[in-house]
């Protein structure tokens, strides 16, 4: 392997550094994008279940909002309800879904340098192949020679200068697997967390200080 790289020249090694690249944001997707790390089990009851009757204080909603992605959106439902004594449904709404913007950006967290990585490899395996036939052809024929070059030589520097477009549809196969697998998978996890998040607003909705207020000033 070493001697292939040494042999397909400089071009290789921009290769080779995407590829350690997208092998850490695959590893790094795959523990972040875990399912205890994003929803959790059950929380959407058990935080119905806390606030039947009132909305917890500061110290359980951060507990909340430190348990998962889902937790931080419900959190900041509660949260909106204890800052403001006048919190409306609307409020509690709106600080639940910026809450949630926030999160789905953070699932999102280097798949578009993953599809970058997938999209240009073989773009710079091209390029490396193109460049060391360049060097192959001028290096054969030299200027003023009437004599053709090595053929023998010549094949096999063009067999050489392939190897960087093979490793660049070596790194980019994988990644492209890869950031589709991501992207169903946040894409998932986001709509999951949109209809959680959607309960539990009806759920905290007769809590809001703000609607008995607006009930009482129609009244």
């Amino acid at each position: 392997m070493l001697s292939i790289i040494q042999a397909a020249g400089w071009p290789i090694w921009p290769l080779i550094l995407c590829s350690i690249l997208a092998l850490a944001f695959a590893i790094e997707r795959f523990v972040q994008l875990q399912s205890r790390r994003v929803l959790g089990a059950q929380l959407v009851d058990e935080a119905i279940g806390v606030s039947r009757e009132s909305v917890p204080p500061p110290d359980m909603v951060r507990q909340l909002e430190l348990h998962s992605a889902l937790g931080e959106v419900l959190a900041a439902g509660w949260r909106a309800i204890n800052a403001n004594p006048r919190c409306s449904p609307e409020e509690m709404r709106a600080a639940m879904e910026a809450a949630g913007r926030q999160v789905a950006h953070r699932l999102e967290r280097y798949l578009p340098a993953l599809a970058t990585i997938a999209s240009a490899a073989p773009l710079l395996g091209l390029l490396g192949t193109v460049i060391g036939m360049i060097e192959i052809f001028g290096s054969q024929a030299p200027a003023g020679s009437l004599s053709g070059g090595n053929p023998a030589q010549l094949a096999h520097g063009i067999s050489v200068a392939l190897y960087n477009t093979a490793f660049g549809l070596i790194v980019a196969i994988p990644a492209l697997i890869l950031w589709r697998y991501f992207r169903a998978r946040v894409d998932g996890y986001v709509l999951e967390l949109e209809l959680a998040a959607e309960r539990f607003a009806r759920h905290l909705e007769p809590l809001c200080p703000g609607r008995a207020a607006d009930a009482g000033a129609g009244r």
